[in-house]
């Protein structure tokens, strides 16, 4: 593991409540600034780097991108003073996991146990807003028929169904159909029934 932050006293802080209170031991290595944090991710393999967007050198979102070029499989818990707004930038980037430098003794160790075991840590206000700008995005984009029509289509009914229950022509569902497609951005039913049960 890699603990990537400019300050001293956050990086031998954080050191010592991971070696003495996590459920499993753990090699913990250093870096002091952006330059020193590729250098090691180039020379050893960690399975986690707990980093911080303002390290001396950041590239801030950029990181991303850069150090998993390195290190395809490695997982990033970002740390930092920023609120879940930042956070979700971070995580469209393709972090793992991101907890604020607020974060009780029992978050931290909640977000570790939480990456190892389940692959990512997102806190839940992050997770609800995550959900709902996910919702936004997508389904705001389409007029009250066509709203209408998806969700009568990822309720699993057909073209023929939907014309006879809205009194419409079987050839006016496909057209709503397209158009839902190409706004949604998918190519199937199937996607349709994800974004379906995100809003729910």
């Amino acid at each position: 593991m890699l603990i990537a932050d400019g300050l001293y006293v956050v990086r031998m802080g954080t050191a010592v409540l991971l070696e003495t209170k996590l459920k499993f031991p753990c090699n913990i290595d250093f870096a002091e600034n952006y330059s020193e944090t590729k250098e090691k991710i180039s020379a050893n393999q960690y399975d986690l780097i707990i980093l911080d967007t303002d390290i001396p050198g950041s590239i801030f979102k950029s990181m991303v991108k850069d150090l998993k070029k390195k290190q395809k499989n490695l997982k990033i818990l970002i740390f930092s003073i920023y609120d879940e707004n930042v956070g979700i930038q971070y995580i469209e980037e393709g972090v793992e996991g991101y907890l604020n430098k607020d974060a009780s003794e029992s978050e931290i160790l909640k977000s570790i146990h939480a990456l190892f075991d389940e692959g990512y840590y997102y806190p839940s206000k992050m997770m609800n807003k995550l959900l709902t700008s996910k919702e936004n995005n997508t389904v705001e984009k389409l007029s009250k028929r066509e709203l209408q029509i998806f969700k009568l289509l990822a309720e699993g009914h057909g073209n023929i169904e939907i014309s006879n229950s809205l009194d419409l022509k079987t050839s006016t569902i496909s057209t709503y159909k397209k158009k839902i497609f190409e706004k949604l951005q998918v190519k199937n039913v199937v996607d349709l029934v994800r974004i379906y049960d995100e809003m729910h």
